[in-house]
């Protein structure tokens, strides 16, 4: 395809309305561009199938001649999309899947075709890493921006040419806040307590060394969600056993946050702590919080019949169980007094 016929055929593409005037086209061509150059370009999209002449609107009388105005034919444009990326889809290494793309707005595939080159090079030079590493250090090797995973969009690409999984990239995650019990290191499992808001944790901290666990770890609401990939590395106990407890408030946020930690990392609800919320008072002002009802049916197993259905009462209240219902003398006295070895 030649340049100007590519040229015009970027502009028509763009182009929102069905029919073109010459004069549209015309104006987007450079002026030393002849006029039996233009027509020829012209004609070569009338022969693709991408123009078609309005016939009523008469033509210009000039050698070539050209129609005064054209119906673009949306269809053929997309094959000509569809045939482009199939045609590319030949020359990238295998492992990089374009289908997607055949579904997507153009301006897509326009926008990501010269990262995926930049990709499709690395993979035919290197081939797939073997080793995990950060994201902004793939990202830099892939397209030579560190920003373009994080703070781009370069997981959106990477996960629709089928490769995130692929290339061993550690997402970038705050480190985990948390303390830890030295004389809890030698013995396994390790037993670890998330707390989600920070007053359990500060009233918490100091009697950790009373308990046999090796760690209290602030949730801080959602960041535990991506945080928690840290643990092991944090307490350099990577490929030892560890068992997970999560105190949170009662309420439908606070479930949901239990449920995708949960879902990533096995952690079980901190039974002690939530049973005694559940001997208090609930309080008012939870109405317009969304229901998950795949996070609560999995939270309520844990609990017995009973449980259940004080808790059922109180949701649909629209009531709730902040952490901080219990005092700094009761969340200690649970924590070192609680039975927690027990299945």
């Amino acid at each position: 395809m030649k340049e100007i016929e590519k040229l015009l055929l970027a502009y028509i593409k763009s182009y929102k309305k069905v029919m073109i005037p010459l004069s549209e086209l015309e104006a987007r061509v450079p002026g030393d561009v002849s006029y039996r150059q233009f027509a020829e370009a012209v004609h070569s999209l009338e022969q693709e199938g991408i123009l078609a002449r309005v016939q009523s609107h008469g033509e210009n009388g000039k050698t070539p001649s050209l129609a005064y105005t054209y119906r673009i034919k949306k269809k053929a444009l997309w094959q000509t999309l569809h045939d482009e990326i199939q045609r590319f889809q030949l020359t990238v290494h295998p492992v990089l899947k374009l289908g997607a793309y055949l579904s997507l707005p153009e301006e897509v595939w326009q926008q990501d075709r010269p990262y995926i080159e930049k990709i499709d090079a690395y993979l035919k030079t290197y081939g797939l890493p073997n080793e995990d590493v950060p994201a902004p250090e793939r990202a830099y090797e892939l397209v030579g921006d560190e920003k373009w995973i994080v703070e781009g969009n370069g997981k959106e690409v990477l996960e629709r040419i089928q490769l995130w999984e692929r290339l061993k990239i550690i997402p970038v995650a705050d480190p985990l806040m948390l303390a830890v019990n030295p004389n809890a290191f030698q013995h396994e499992p390790h037993f670890h307590l998330i707390v989600e808001n920070k007053t359990t944790y500060q009233a918490l901290q100091p009697v950790l060394s009373d308990t046999f666990f090796t760690s209290l770890i602030y949730g801080a609401g959602n960041k535990i969600i991506s945080s928690i990939i840290h643990l092991e590395a944090q307490l350099h106990l990577e490929g030892q056993a560890h068992r997970l407890y999560y105190f949170g408030d009662v309420d439908l946020e606070g479930i949901s946050i239990w449920y995708r930690l949960h879902q990533k990392i096995r952690a079980e609800p901190a039974l002690p702590f939530y049973r005694a919320l559940l001997q208090k008072p609930f309080f008012p002002g939870k109405e317009t919080q969304r229901r998950q009802n795949e996070a609560l049916t999995a939270f309520m197993a844990y609990f017995s019949e009973a449980e259940q259905h004080h808790l059922r009462e109180m949701l649909a209240q629209g009531g709730y169980y902040p952490q901080e219902a219990l005092t700094t003398f009761q969340v200690r006295h649970i924590w070192r007094n609680a039975s927690w070895t027990a299945d």
